[in-house]
């Protein structure tokens, strides 16, 4: 059951399960405050994940279903209840690892809906957390390290200085448990945000910050870890992608 992306999709198959993170459901809300009106993209999302391989029949989401935190919105309350219908229909089973930004979540799934703490859960040898916080020592007991949070992109820049970000994958080894852990996964796997309207955080540019403790502790050997595109396309390890990006400030989301 080793973790693998399905293609074109921000979504790593293990098994029959589809495991995405980072929906951030009613996030058009907070853009509209702010004087952007955008059409919501929790519909793309569903169609997305209804035309998964017939063979997935379970639905894995690593946090942040919904946005608002803390509170929550009127969209939130009206979107998330019908996104998870839809996919019950579709999905035999659905896990939810609870994010940062899922304050009162209990709130808005329907029954039947399976919630796991923020410490994360085991699938086989693969530990899945949403990647804010520590994660329990049976996560890390397991093989592979699946986490999300960091909305992982690769920045391309050119030659006068503009600059593009895409979507990627981040897969390296962790080398240590520090002092936390007695026992340690042997590799780790970043997944990218499923919700295309949150872009992306760049993972490739110098003196750019992470956000996970996992990553900021020093347990990941980050220099040497691969980056891939959507698509497949190995782009190379990150010490050899580093950028310079001015004025670069990556926010606590």
């Amino acid at each position: 059951m080793s973790p693998q992306p399905l293609p074109d999709l921000p979504a790593l198959l293990i098994g029959d399960a589809v495991v995405i993170s980072d929906l951030h459901i009613g996030m058009e809300t907070k853009l509209k405050r702010k004087g952007f009106h955008i059409v919501s993209r929790t519909g793309d999302m569903i169609s997305a994940l209804m035309s998964c391989p017939e063979e997935c029949r379970r639905l894995v989401i690593l946090g942040d279903v919904k946005d608002t935190v803390p509170g929550r919105s009127r969209q939130e309350y009206l979107e998330i209840p019908a996104f998870f219908g839809k996919l019950m229909e579709r999905y035999d089973r659905i896990d939810i690892v609870k994010g940062n930004h899922d304050t009162d979540l209990e709130e808005f799934v329907p029954f039947g809906i399976r919630i796991h703490q923020a410490s994360g859960m085991v699938m086989g040898d693969t530990g899945l957390v949403h990647g804010h916080t520590w994660p329990s020592e049976e996560v890390m007991r397991c093989g592979t390290l699946v986490m999300a949070h960091e909305h992982p992109a690769v920045m391309f820049r050119d030659g006068v200085g503009r600059h593009m970000t895409e979507p990627c994958w981040v897969r390296g080894e962790i080398v240590s448990g520090g002092e936390r852990y007695p026992e340690h996964p042997d590799r780790f796997v970043i997944v990218p945000a499923f919700n295309r309207l949150l872009g992306g955080s760049p993972v490739n540019v110098i003196d750019g910050k992470f956000l996970s403790p996992i990553i900021n502790s020093g347990m990941t050997d980050l220099d040497s870890s691969e980056i891939y595109l959507l698509d497949g396309i190995f782009l190379g390890k990150r010490a050899d992608l580093m950028v310079r990006e001015r004025d670069t400030n990556r926010r606590r989301r």
